[in-house]
């Protein structure tokens, strides 16, 4: 798994090429051919665009050449859109004159079953033998505004964006969602079959695109999911992804918690937090998380502690509560806060947070901006979230629906509020999100224009303002990389396992496999009890009566021993020393190898109840000690691990170095789908591992 990202693909012919031609042009407003090349004779005058339909004669107003060859020069990038039967013919004519790019409409290959799969091949292995890029097969086109490429049915508004989908119709609705925002784009590109020129190859080449500032994908598909993760990790750029399928299960043997546990969601979300990546659910939270990332001028500080102000304590409240749902925190301000909003504002404002104007906007609008420059000059504040009634006095001035009398008095005061909350805002490093009853209203528009993000729903600021406070606090990429493959693990077994662990420095109590009693004694000989006592042979050992714990002696375990064999029956035994159990939290370390995105760990509460419970969080391994121990204090039932009712503190440092060691070693071996140390125990001493499992794949 992986590719090479230090070799990344020239896609300047198919971005910017000397010209194009479109095979398959066509009249009939029916035909995607006829689409096409409309769109690229509006750039007609930037390079030679050349219409070839077999029958020759006019397209659109102008001659068409009967084939590519007919055209008597050379074309660097050629649109084809066919019939599926005269596909490979078109590329072969394509690729003999000289065209360094082809962007396949054609369907018909890998979507259709294993026969389009090969022919799909065939054509991708002649495309790269000639040293040629392919878009498609089974896409819809491409766009760049920055060359005034226009090769695909839809225009898009000029702008930052590059936008990279599966999809013709979420590409359309991201645009219509975008207008209100000011969102345009830089690109797009329909990924089609990714034959050839992949997601990655194009994250990579928009990371270098100067124009492009944020990057917008809507994925079904992510090929290799982990050179995508690497790949937006490494962007510089706001990376948005839109994906379906999230909440199915992808296959595996689920022989353990792990693979029990594990979804394509959990693996998917866990990609994106560690490459930086905002994962969004609708199109909608896409243009919202774009409006915000694309914002100028950027904060340049990160932080959860919001500042929730409003002019009325209702939308306040259900500011403060939307705030929570997406992540941040609404603390009380500190007293030096309130006593300084306390100068600007009158007795009846509320100055603990949320801060409430109530109804002091209407005598003084300005009083919007005075709060707001105490807010965002406050210590514990890391950014602040307005909200309500702003905008309605000049929206009721401008006919937009305000619904309060008050002319042009406050509205000329609410739009010098507004000038002024720019200003302020220009000498903090703190992000500032809006929502407003009247987001189209003049005043509102001066804030937009400015760069700070402006919506009607509360639900939307308050995501947005989430999505800007995560990428200013991120101090870089989460995402590490696979170690080198280790000599593959052959043994499965339980003891096989302990030692391959055990040689990467993860620590085991004293054991010994034993399959007759006279081993069982050997093995009380070798080290002290009390003792355990597994039953190797089965999956579930403690479900199955095949665990016992606390044998004191020789005699108990001896008993123990012929109890098991007498249910379970023959087979694998371990004894193993038992450890201290009175000051210890439970763990559960697990690794499980997903198709797409690779070695994915799992650390959660474990032990007996770890799928009862489900307290796990997820990251691409190998996760790294510090990333670790976030995870663990990231857990719901984190405050266990810091002592409740007289318990100690646990090492979650030392834990944390384990899973480090845990999730190195399955990384280093593909061989293994499912890697599970449960429990892992942590004292306030350090942590050991008390039971290990792997499944080969």
């Amino acid at each position: 798994m992986g590719r090479d990202l230090t070799a990344p693909r020239d896609l300047t012919a198919l971005f910017d090429p000397r010209s194009v031609a479109v095979v398959g042009a066509s009249d009939d407003p029916a035909k995607y051919g006829h689409a096409v090349a409309s769109q690229a004779l509006r750039a007609d005058g930037r390079r030679p665009v050349h219409l070839v339909n077999r029958r020759g004669g006019t397209v659109l107003g102008r001659r068409a050449a009967p084939s590519l060859s007919a055209i008597g020069e050379p074309v660097e990038l050629v649109v084809i859109s066919v019939p599926g039967s005269g596909f490979e013919a078109a590329v072969e004519d394509a690729l003999a004159c000289g065209a360094k790019a082809i962007v396949g409409i054609t369907a018909g290959f890998a979507e259709a079953g294993p026969a389009g799969a090969a022919r799909q091949r065939a054509v991708v292995a002649r495309v790269r033998e000639a040293g040629a890029v392919l878009v498609g097969p089974n896409c819809l086109g491409v766009a760049d505004n920055t060359t005034e490429l226009y090769l695909a049915s839809d225009r898009f508004a000029p702008g930052g964006t590059a936008l990279l989908s599966q999809s013709g119709n979420l590409a359309l609705e991201l645009q219509l969602r975008g207008a209100p925002h000011g969102l345009g784009f830089s690109r797009f590109v329909s990924l089609g079959n990714q034959a050839d020129v992949t997601l990655v190859d194009l994250v990579e080449d928009c990371a270098r695109h100067e124009a492009t500032t944020a990057i917008a994908v809507y994925a079904e598909d992510f090929g290799d999911g982990r050179a995508f993760a690497g790949a937006a990790a490494a962007a510089g750029k706001p990376v948005v992804l839109l994906t379906a399928g999230r909440g199915s299960a992808s296959a595996r043997s689920a022989r353990s918690h792990t693979g029990a546990l594990t979804t394509s969601a959990d693996v998917v979300a866990a990609a994106c937090r560690d490459a930086g990546v905002e994962l969004v659910r609708t199109p909608r939270e896409m243009t919202v998380v774009l409006a915000a990332v694309s914002s100028r001028p950027g904060p340049r500080t990160g932080g959860r502690r919001t500042a929730v102000f409003t002019d009325g304590g209702g939308h306040g409240a259900i500011a403060a509560d939307a705030a929570e749902d997406a992540g941040l925190d609404v603390p009380e301000l500190a007293e030096a806060t309130q006593a300084g909003l306390r100068t600007v504002l009158w007795q009846q404002s509320a100055v603990a947070n949320p801060v409430d104007l109530a109804g002091m906007g209407e005598q003084r609008p300005l009083s919007y901006a005075d709060a707001v420059g105490h807010l965002l000059a406050a210590e514990e504040v890391d950014a602040v979230l307005m909200t309500g009634y702003f905008g309605g006095y000049a929206a009721s001035e401008g006919g937009l629906g305000g619904g309060q009398a008050g002319g042009s008095v406050l509205a000329e005061g609410e739009t010098r509020a507004a000038e002024k909350i720019v200003t302020r805002l220009a000498e903090s490093p703190k992000p500032l999100v809006v929502q407003s009853m009247y987001p189209r209203s003049p005043s509102c528009r001066v804030l937009a224009g400015a760069g700070i993000p402006v919506f009607a729903a509360t639900e939307d600021a308050a995501r947005a303002l989430s999505a800007m406070t995560r990428r200013a606090a991120r101090s870089g990429p989460e995402l590490a990389a696979l170690p080198a493959a280790a000599a593959p693990l052959r043994d499965p077994g339980y003891h096989a396992v302990r030692g391959l662990l055990g040689a990467a420095g993860v620590p085991f109590p004293p054991a010994r496999e034993v399959t007759d009693e006279a081993g069982a004694l050997a093995a009380a000989g070798e080290f002290e009890g009390p003792y355990v006592l597994k039953a190797l042979h089965l999956l579930h050992k403690s479900d199955a009566g095949g665990v016992a714990l606390r044998l004191a002696g020789r005699d108990d375990l001896l008993a123990a021993y012929r109890d098991m064999r007498a249910r379970l029956g023959p087979g694998s035994y371990s004894v193993e020393a038992m450890a201290d159990l009175s000051d210890g939290i439970e763990l559960i370390v697990g690794v499980n190898r997903d198709p797409r995105f690779g070695p994915v760990a799992m650390v959660g509460l474990g032990g007996v109840l770890t799928e009862t419970l489900r307290d796990v969080a997820f990251a691409l391994a190998p996760v790294p000690a510090r990333r670790a121990g976030e995870l663990l204090r990231g857990l719901r039932t984190a405050a266990l691990l810091s002592g409740v009712r007289g318990r100690p503190a646990v090492d979650v440092a030392a834990a944390a170095d384990v899973i480090e060691r845990i999730t190195t070693v399955a990384a280093a071996h593909p061989e293994i789908a499912e890697l599970e140390v449960n429990p892992l125990l942590v004292r306030p001493g350090g942590a050991l591992a008390l039971d290990a499992r792997a499944v080969l794949g």
